[in-house]
């Protein structure tokens, strides 16, 4: 039988790499400092994801669900930093292209950070949600 939230978990890392390579190989967008660190919590997932999801593994919440609330952290202030003027002045991305700016803003909200918060805060949930499985 296929677990429901850990198929969403799998399919959410899997749009959020994709999405990321598509903004960066496709439309040429540089990332950022903040970028990179949401990529290297990001990508991992969707392998150890798909492995568990294979296997039927739901002890795969254990070891996802840190990296998944250190992502929503990381993009959570990395949109808060393109979204709250006061907040540049904690800038802390000194070279290259800087972490408040914004290649993409629809509908006003919606950032690249943005749709980074949803994937692992989708991830997060779904882990909490095989946490509370019955063994």
């Amino acid at each position: 039988m296929t677990n429901i939230p850990l198929l969403i978990a799998w399919l959410a890392s899997i749009i959020a790499s994709l999405g990321s390579l598509y903004f960066s190989e496709v439309l040429q967008f540089v990332p950022c400092t903040f970028c990179w660190y949401q990529r290297i919590l990001m990508y991992p997932l969707t392998i150890q994801l798909g492995i568990a999801f294979y296997h039927q593994d739901l002890r795969i919440s254990r070891y996802i669900l840190p990296i998944s609330i250190l992502g929503v952290f990381v993009s959570g202030y990395h949109y808060a930093l393109q979204k709250i003027p006061a907040l540049k002045a904690f800038e802390t991305c000194s070279s290259g292209v800087p972490c408040s700016g914004e290649y993409i803003n629809w509908l006003g909200f919606i950032t690249i950070p943005f749709l980074a918060f949803i994937g692992f805060i989708t991830i997060t949930i779904c882990m909490l949600l095989i946490r509370q499985q019955p063994k």
